[in-house]
């Protein structure tokens, strides 16, 4: 078999790593915003007191490969030895089946300094080298001043394996789409529509309507940093973010990694949750409504989900306990302008507005550890099935139900408070204080009290900014109140 020559290889390395010769990092463009995630990523990798390797996991397109560039930029300005950084991208072709040993060996060759100095090294693209996380582990611990930092696309093997070979060695950081925040901050109107509120966890709006208009088109594509800043990307979602992140991901990425003969059944049933985003489905609807078999729903549905095209919501009673065997569940786009990507774009009117907003408003919570105690709640009352959207259990207080929110893109429920059954009888059930139930609105800013329940009306657009917002703030190990 014919190989490429190590000096080709030596080549590539010194390319890719320009800051060896000029100690800086001059293919990265200096106007890139940063991300809101990026400081606390930054804390993690540049950690030192702990010996973990650091995996930067997410969807494609949301920022890894530029979030990785920028940390490079960042060392280096803080005077980190050039020698002592590499960069490898493992999916390039140079690289294909080599081990991580083999190109680490590599950078020391190209790169000569003292192998057991602080330095770091960086593999882009890891999912592609087969059995990577045990190659990791064992530089892992082979080297204690190296920090390595990996980064994957939407591979579904990326957090699986990272979980089952790398537990203590690897520390997972999790990148999402953008969040709404994000979203208003990269288009430069955060400041003009958003100003401080009655605390510094509930900031506000005095234009609704233009925070409406900027909510609509996050909806249709505001999840990716590149269809914000290009205005051509937005005028064909389909073909430049759908083919690659969507696409890609169905039909080169799951199937090479399992092994998948029927590519076409796994798109239907993405297809199929993607148009039902949010919607309560169980395992034989879905297979009624996609065309793939029960007995492959379950694999498909662990393989997305692993793939951060989808997050699957558990349900809970009218008194937050979980059900032993979950026949029903939700299904959401981990972002909702992958909907458009796979459909069209949707307006206020769109009769989908309703379950997209909802969808919004629960993917702000994907970064956040605070997303295993989020469920969605419905019972049977009488002849009634009552519902309420979103639900925190807080697991300090034995897993009882914090809050409870309804996302409606409506300001009907202010005035039809009949409408709102399930949020009264939930709260007063579980005894939720005044500031812990809350249904949204279009438009509408304002307080009802039925039954006893004082519920908050807030505009949809509002509290999807408010979560995203506080989603990067917030302590990881604390349980945060309500939104």
């Amino acid at each position: 078999m014919l190989e490429i020559s190590e000096a080709d290889v030596l080549k590539s390395l010194a390319r890719d790593n320009p800051w060896w010769a000029s100690g800086k990092m001059a293919n990265l463009p200096q106007n890139l915003k940063e991300r809101a995630y990026f400081g606390p990523f930054r804390n993690i990798a540049l950690n030192w007191g702990v010996h973990r390797s650091v995996i930067l996991m997410g969807p494609r397109r949301v920022g890894k490969t530029v979030m990785l560039g920028q940390l490079i930029r960042h060392v280096l300005s803080e005077g980190f030895p050039a020698s002592r950084l590499f960069l490898a991208s493992v999916d390039t072709p140079l690289y294909s089946g080599m081990a991580l040993e083999r190109i680490l060996a590599l950078f020391e060759k190209q790169s000569p300094h003292d192998a057991d100095a602080r330095r770091m090294v960086i593999f882009d693209e890891i999912q592609y080298l087969k059995d990577w996380e045990v190659h990791l582990k064992t530089l892992t611990d082979r080297y204690p001043h190296t920090r390595f930092i990996a980064s994957g696309s939407a591979a579904a093997a990326l957090p699986l394996r990272s979980r089952e070979s790398g537990a203590g060695r690897f520390t997972e950081f999790h990148l999402p789409p953008l969040t709404f925040s994000e979203f208003l901050d990269f288009r430069g109107v955060e400041d003009v529509l958003i100003r401080a509120g009655r605390n510094e966890t509930q900031p506000e709006t005095d234009d609704i309507n233009q925070l409406n208009h900027e909510f609509i088109g996050y909806l249709n594509h505001g999840g990716y940093p590149e269809a914000v800043l290009n205005e051509h990307v937005r005028q064909d979602v389909t073909r430049h973010l759908g083919r690659d992140i969507i696409d890609k991901v169905l039909l080169r990425d799951l199937p090479s990694l399992y092994g998948i003969q029927d590519i076409q059944e796994l798109n239907r049933l993405f297809t199929t949750i993607a148009y039902h985003s949010g919607r309560e489905i169980n395992l034989e609807g879905l297979a009624s409504n996609s065309g793939v078999r029960k007995n492959t729903i379950g694999r498909y549905l662990e393989y997305l989900e692993a793939a951060f095209l989808i997050i699957r919501v558990r349900r809970v009673d009218d008194s937050g306990r979980t059900f032993q065997r979950n026949r029903q569940f939700k299904a959401y786009l981990v972002n909702p302008s992958m909907r458009t990507a796979l459909l069209s774009p949707i307006d206020g009117e769109d009769p989908a507005m309703g379950k997209m907003a909802e969808t919004a408003v629960f993917s702000q919570w994907s970064h956040s550890d605070l997303l295993k105690n989020i469920f969605y709640a419905r019972w049977k009352n009488g002849r009634h099935t009552l519902e309420i959207d979103l639900v925190a259990l807080d697991p300090s207080e034995e897993f009882r139900p914090a809050w409870a929110v309804e996302v409606k893109w409506s300001d009907r429920s202010a005035d039809h408070p009949e409408e709102l059954e399930g949020l009264v009888e939930f709260g007063r059930k579980n005894r939720l204080s005044t500031d812990s139930i809350r249904v949204t609105s279009r438009t509408l800013k304002t307080m009802t009290r039925i039954k006893g329940i004082e519920i908050e009306h807030i505009p949809c657009a509002l509290l999807c900014y408010r979560i995203g917002k506080n989603a990067t703030k917030c302590s990881q190990s604390r349980f945060p109140g309500p939104p």
